[in-house]
């Protein structure tokens, strides 16, 4: 993996200052397997590369972390409480979610199956666009279909979820709050999906 490209990828994920927060405070989370991850990551970058304020837009932060030993909602919930009260001062949406139990509430929620995840990075590679599949700790970043997807703006189906139509309507979330994103890319892509 070229390190200057993840250097980059961390530099400017940490102008948007709750990012750069958040993982300050890492260790007082205390999430076992935990990744900052996705739509914080991606949607800081693309801020940037438009001249707009890092967090502009951008909805939630999202935390994944594994813990196979409580797969129960109340556990999930508990930590969510845990979270909120150490980020409170953020102002900001912080989500949290145990990957072990991701296939419990998945089919129900997207109406798609969902094998049991092994960790929060398998949980990472499932997103629905390549370009998104991203994590950040103070000690690690995790892109498992690289960075190079990111800063060309593209976007492309992932094979380990491949539902064409959540596809299309993610993008065209994304294409909402972010128009000139992915706009010769996409119709190749999704038709590719």
């Amino acid at each position: 993996m070229n390190c200057n490209i993840e250097a980059k990828f961390r530099h400017d994920v940490l102008q948007n200052t709750v990012n750069a927060t958040i993982l300050s405070r890492w260790h007082a989370l205390g999430l076992p397997n935990a990744w900052l991850v996705a739509g914080c990551l991606f949607q800081t970058v693309w801020n940037l590369q438009r001249g707009r304020p890092p967090s502009q837009g951008i909805k939630d932060y999202d935390l994944f972390y594994f813990d196979p030993s409580d797969l129960s909602e109340a556990a999930e919930a508990q930590a969510q409480a845990r979270v909120k009260a150490l980020l409170a001062d953020l102002n900001a949406t912080v989500e949290v979610a145990n990957q072990a139990r991701v296939h419990l509430w998945y089919p129900g929620y997207f109406g798609r199956p969902c094998p049991p995840l092994q960790s929060s990075e398998d949980g990472i590679r499932r997103f629905l666009v390549l370009e998104t599949c991203l994590g950040i700790r103070p000690d690690a970043c995790h892109a498992p279909f690289g960075y190079a997807g990111l800063y060309a703006g593209s976007f492309t189906p992932n094979p380990l979820t491949p539902y064409p139509e959540l596809f299309a309507a993610k993008v065209a979330s994304y294409q909402a709050r972010w128009p000139t994103a992915g706009r010769e890319q996409v119709s190749l892509s999704v038709s590719e999906g």
